[in-house]
């Protein structure tokens, strides 16, 4: 089966158990909880990874670290997966899952990439101007990146605006090549 697959299968089924429940709300908090769990504890990454490791010690685990922080619907949630050895799509399946959050609530997910912190004056206006544009409510994550030196990249949907330094120069660079 499809990775892919797998992931929306899962990330499908919790979301609809949400919305039949109506404790959607609750399960998308403890699913960033559990995306930011993946993403920056990488010792709790690697034990999900590992092939070496027991599922059944994967699933105490996951239970002793999560059972007084999520609901039980989403512990139930991830002690299936687990059980079924799908750990590995756990990140996939909490972004399909918020995917799916967002479209059922009408909002359009904005990621802006900047060099430094971004005040809550611009990214106020940032948000009020994309939601005119997209006519939909803005969900927008800001992301620092040093690489990019200075500049912002915006990225809405499958749409990038690149406006950062680093794209001027590599331009700059493509051109006095040619």
């Amino acid at each position: 089966m499809n990775e892919s697959k797998i992931s929306v299968r899962y990330a499908k089924a919790l979301f609809l158990l949400g919305k039949e429940k109506n404790v959607l709300g609750t399960i998308v908090t403890d699913m960033k909880l559990v995306g930011e769990l993946c993403s920056t504890v990488k010792d709790f990454w690697l034990m999900v990874e590992s092939p070496v490791i027991k599922t059944s010690q994967k699933r105490k685990t996951v239970k002793m670290i999560l059972a007084d922080k999520v609901d039980a619907i989403s512990l139930n949630f991830l002690d299936m997966v687990f059980e079924n050895r799908r750990e590995i799509f756990v990140k996939d399946m909490v972004r399909n899952f918020l995917d799916l959050c967002r479209k059922d609530a009408g909002i359009v997910f904005a990621k802006l990439t900047t060099a430094g912190e971004t005040d809550k004056e611009d990214k106020t206006k940032l948000s009020e101007m994309l939601k005119k544009a997209f006519d939909s409510k803005i969900e927008l994550e800001e992301v620092l990146d040093k690489d990019i030196i200075g500049g912002f990249i915006l990225r809405v949907d499958d749409q990038e605006l690149d406006a950062s330094v680093s794209n001027q120069l590599s331009q700059i660079k493509r051109t006095l090549v040619q």
